[in-house]
């Protein structure tokens, strides 16, 4: 048995991956970061357990795992992009080209890879990490928000095709996740004008921590409720 998570070093990664090797004692890694062979390393060493993957497009990431003899039974697609506020009308199309590709093409041609080994193996589980945002758009953000929906509907799609094989696929979709790539600690956290822009927001009146949405990933991963399947649950402490 074993997991891989994709950009562990971003997004929810990093509050996961502790709950994840407590859980399992390995996980294989995918960031962008590895296909620096010291960043790998130095990755390696601060968190024993955790392979840190060459690889950086689904087909190589496969490879890989092949070599390794290695056939995941969970796959958790943190799949990240940078977000560029504009208007729709000043939106290149390559933008949405762009995040289409990150954030739906490349979790999709991984699970469309690995997939088969799972209904032979008829059990396993996908976790996606998305993105709450379609439950209240705002102005600036059409690309992630059309994206990020696409990808929970294929997960959704995913679900009710791989149910009959034992397969839970499940959606977390955070909205006010601390992370640097989204929600960074200098601006939300440690700015008292940031932290009262999340108060007047968020009922919670602060960003989630990495760690919870890490022990909400975790369970998914454990596969201890295998009755649970075709979920999106928000992350976003009561938003909207």
């Amino acid at each position: 048995m074993s997991i891989l998570m994709t950009h562990v070093r971003q997004y929810a990664g990093p509050g996961s991956l502790p709950v994840l090797l407590q859980a399992r004692g390995r996980v294989y890694c995918h960031d962008t970061g590895f296909a620096d062979d010291a960043t790998a390393k130095h990755f390696e060493a601060d968190f024993p357990g955790a392979v840190a993957l060459r690889a950086q497009t689904p087909d190589d990431l496969v490879a890989e795992l092949d070599a390794l003899g290695v056939q995941p039974d969970t796959v958790i697609h943190n799949d990240v992009h940078p977000n560029t506020p504009l208007p729709i009308e000043a939106i290149p199309l390559g933008s949405f080209q762009d995040a289409f590709a990150a954030l739906l093409l490349f979790p999709v041609a991984l699970t469309q890879l690995l997939l088969p080994g799972m209904k032979a193996a008829q059990g396993g589980r996908f976790v996606f990490v998305t993105s709450a945002r379609y439950r209240q758009p705002e102005a600036g953000f059409a690309v992630a928000t059309s994206i990020r929906a696409a990808t929970t509907a294929f997960a959704q799609s995913l679900a009710r095709e791989a149910a009959p094989h034992g397969i839970q696929v499940n959606v977390v979709a955070p909205n006010y996740l601390y992370s640097e790539a989204y929600y960074p600690r200098a601006r939300f956290i440690d700015d008292p004008a940031g932290q009262a822009e999340i108060a007047g927001k968020v009922p919670m009146g602060r960003l989630g921590r990495p760690e919870e949405i890490g022990e909400l990933i975790g369970f998914l991963a454990s596969g201890r409720s295998p009755f649970l399947t075709g979920q999106v649950i928000d992350f976003t402490g009561g938003w909207p």
